[in-house]
């Protein structure tokens, strides 16, 4: 600012009981903060509040241009701003007063009399009187500055800066919704109460406490709660509406205004709500020294780069914050008169909101933010966080610091979780939780998934019946989702479960994080980035409804659609390749199959198990089998590979039907008499062969010695009995067993069959087994549901492929037709 403009500025403070001064920023320092102090502005926050509004101030209000006059010199004079911002503020107070006045006469008159309206002597002060006076004489008189210099010398200065103007500094125009921001960077003279606030408003009394509510409010906030009760209420009819608003919990304030805004097809969106008050919070962070300014001005530039993904202007910003704070407060604000500030910020000359939302952030800024808040995001406890979050939406609540220590209820909660619903105890270990990774099980998916691609489904009927589960909704859906990799399917539940072993503290917390890591390199492999991780997370969830579970669809859109959700701030990047668990190779997958449902599908080759499920694999070992240690089994998997029952059929009772007679004969014997159980289990298979019983004098039943061998094979590795090597020696006999005898898995299924059948003991329970066999057989030939086991997407041992390649490279090892 100019000599001539500094001089007319302090000749008008005369008007406010100043002595005369060449300069109005030579005032004593102390005397002018006590002359603020005065006049009720305590620091430099309130100052600008006052300032803000007395340079918006109606026409004709003459007193408020001269306080604003007043408060610049004073602030500038006593250090709570710089010479220079000071000067700006005064020049843009004599800016409007030149627009406003014609000549010095008007403003002098215009002062009087606003100062006379609000009684303050009713303009008869003296001091004024004479002052006013001294200053019309001299613009008679052409002493001092006259009102013509003054404008010459307003036209000469050009564009002030009235806000802080660096790149660091822009975000924070955001804040203005609450509070103007004079000074940058910010100091506890900014915001002296900042604490007192934290504490009352926020109930945050910690640094901790702080980014716990600043990452929440960027990550999720309250709006993902609105958001996906809004989706649910936007598929019901409104009865349905009606009745959820009246079960809505006594907390949920907002139920009734968000079904209005649904009823009258209000934009559902709200997120200014809580980028907005990320801002503010932020800025209290810096005020109260909490977070450094690099800190805080990463969150700035975070909540400014997510409003330029969503708002195109400032009008949309207010607009979605009052939704928000409709929903928030329990009470329709839309038609409500807004408020002076709103008006000011969306209208006035000098709003800090004249800068476009779209200008409020330069690269440099938006890197450096970046790189700043990637030390809350990126680590594997924080991905985990993520994934579980979707589940367990206050997974948010503990990105600050995701290893502080949890309450005991929760942890007591997810230790009975994990007893509950995986089985999985303290005294396993962590190693157990490789149990959980099941890659195959993504393989079958993505294989049924490109058959059903090319119109290839799995067989509808088999020679026992057809599947009594609802098959064709599942396998359309099935040719929607095969450009979709699979294994976010299974990981999610992996990230899951591994979330609720870290909640439990039971298991080793380092190990835990170690899968979490092979977890993150996984999804990095499969997906090229968050948001096709996300859609393929929810095609699958359409295609692959949880029963027991209420769907995830609509969470899983708005992590997708939403640009706060954390998965779209993760540092996505494959490393080298790591997996939770190994990842059997196509034949290992085929071979392990061929257990059919002697056993639940196994979807991952099995490791040795905990002393805990090693006792009770052991007791069904030796229960069934009669075997007692390493020795035992492969002895006993040497005969069953070499002979088996199959031989013991052959030798004993396929004789018989060559000769009916005989059989007829050694049948009365047996029944004439009493039988010992040996007999009466040799009377019942003779009975059988006599009547060609579920055909097994026709059929081939080896595949009943085959399910068990890898049924047995399984538990073997699993007690530690069997080494890798000698699994997989077992897994390639057995296949190959199976390309000897069969010609595929419906004829492998009918030989299953017959041996379960042929070789049951005596027992009443004989038709109901026989039947959940069946039925199960036919499950895993038809894939109804798709989970019940893997056949239909296998090729039978021995058979040329059938199967078409699928999209991506989420598959097993040793499938010839993957596509890289």
């Amino acid at each position: 600012m100019g000599d001539a403009l500094h001089a007319w500025w302090a000749q008008q403070l005369v008007l406010c009981d100043w002595h005369f001064t060449p300069h109005p920023l030579s005032v004593d320092a102390g005397a002018a903060e006590q002359r603020l102090l005065g006049q009720g502005i305590a620091h430099r926050g309130e100052l600008a509040e006052q300032w803000w509004v007395a340079l918006h101030a109606p026409a004709g209000d003459a007193d408020q241009l001269l306080a604003a006059l007043e408060w610049a010199a004073l602030a500038g004079a006593a250090g709570w701003i710089s010479p220079e911002q000071a000067s700006d503020w005064a020049c843009c107070v004599m800016q409007r007063i030149h627009r406003e006045y014609r000549d010095l006469r008007s403003w002098l008159g215009d002062v009087r009399r606003s100062l006379g309206v609000r009684g303050w002597a009713s303009g008869a002060d003296d001091r004024f009187i004479d002052a006013c006076q001294v200053l019309a004489d001299s613009e008679a008189e052409g002493a001092g500055i006259t009102w013509e210099m003054f404008e010459t010398a307003l036209r000469e200065h050009g564009e002030v800066a009235l806000w802080p103007t660096s790149p660091g500094a822009q975000p924070w125009r955001l804040c203005a919704l609450f509070r103007p921001l004079l000074n940058y960077p910010a100091s506890k003279a900014d915001w002296p109460d900042a604490v007192n606030w934290l504490g009352t408003a926020w109930d945050i009394d910690s640094r901790d406490e702080l980014l716990t509510g600043l990452l929440w409010l960027g990550a999720q906030g309250e709006r993902q709660r609105w958001d996906v009760e809004a989706r649910d209420l936007l598929a019901m009819d409104a009865a349905q509406r009606q009745e959820w608003q009246r079960n809505a919990q006594p907390d949920s304030h907002h139920a009734s205004v968000l079904c209005r805004f649904v009823n009258q097809g209000e934009p559902l969106e709200w997120a200014a709500w809580d980028w907005l008050r990320l801002v503010e919070l932020a800025w209290a962070g810096a005020c109260s020294g909490w977070l450094s300014q690099a800190e805080a001005d990463a969150f700035a530039a975070h909540a400014a780069e997510l409003m330029q993904r969503r708002y195109h202007d400032w009008r949309a910003v207010i607009v979605a914050y009052r939704r928000g704070q409709s929903l928030f407060d329990g009470i329709d604000r839309r038609d409500m008169t807004p408020s002076e500030r709103e008006t000011l910020l969306l209208s006035g000359s000098f709003s800090p909101w004249q800068v476009a939302v779209d200008d409020l952030l330069d690269a440099e800024t938006q890197a450096a933010s970046r790189e700043m808040l990637g030390q809350w995001r990126n680590t594997p406890h924080r991905w985990l966080l993520a994934m579980a979050g979707v589940r367990e939406p206050d997974a948010m609540l503990r990105l600050a610091n995701p290893g502080a220590p949890l309450s005991e209820a929760q942890r007591v909660e997810a230790g009975e979780y994990l007893d509950g619903s995986l089985g999985l105890h303290a005294d396993e270990g962590a190693a157990a939780m490789a149990r959980y990774w099941l890659p195959a099980q993504a393989h079958h998916l993505n294989q049924l998934a490109a058959d059903a691609a090319h119109g290839v489904m799995p067989p509808s009927a088999t020679l026992f019946g057809q599947p009594d589960f609802p098959v064709n909704a599942q396998r359309q859906a099935l040719k929607g989702v095969s450009r979709h990799a699979a294994t976010i399917h299974m990981a999610e539940k992996f990230a899951f479960y591994l979330h609720m072993a870290l909640n439990s503290e039971l298991l080793e917390t380092e190990a835990l994080l170690d899968y979490a890591r092979s977890l993150r390199s996984c999804l990095c492999r499969f997906y090229p980035n968050a948001k096709r991780m996300l859609e393929a997370w929810l095609a699958w969830e359409h295609c692959l409804p949880e029963s027991e579970h209420a769907s995830l669809c609509n969470e899983i859109a708005w992590h997708l659609e939403d640009p706060g959700s954390l998965f779209h701030w993760l540092d996505w990047r494959a490393d080298a390749w790591r997996e939770p668990s190994e990842r059997p190779t196509l034949s290992q997958f085929t071979a392990m199959s061929l257990v059919g449902p002697l056993n639940s599908a196994v979807w991952s080759e099995p490791q040795q198990e905990s002393p805990r499920e090693c006792a009770e694999i052991r007791e069904w070992v030796e229960s069934h089998y009669h075997l007692a240690s390493a020795d035992d089994m492969q002895t006993f998997l040497a005969s069953m590979l070499e002979a088996g029952d199959r031989q013991e059929y052959q030798i004993n009772y396929e004789p018989y039907t060559l000769n009916t007679q005989r059989l007829e004969a050694e049948i009365a014997i047996l029944e004439s008499g009493d039988c010992a159980e040996e007999d009466r289990h040799h009377l019942l298979r003779l009975r059988r062969v006599r009547d060609n019983e579920d055909g097994c004098n026709e059929i081939d039943m080896a595949a009943w010695d085959i399910a068990q061998i890898v049924d047995l094979a399984i538990a073997g590795r699993q007690l530690g009995w069997l080494s890798s090597t000698s699994f997989a020696d077992v897994l390639g006999r057995a296949y190959q067993l199976a390309a000897d005898h069969y010609s595929g898995w419906q004829d492998y299924a009918a030989g299953m069959y017959a041996g379960f059948s042929f070789f049951m003991g005596e027992t009443p329970e004989r038709e109901s087994f026989l039947a959940s066999f069946r039925q199960a057989l036919v499950a895993w030939l038809c894939a109804a549901p798709i989970l019940a086991g893997p056949w239909a997407s296998l090729d039978f041992p021995g058979n040329k492929p059938r199967h078409f390649a699928p999209l991506h490279i989420d598959t097993l090892p040793g499938d010839q037709r993957t596509l890289h």
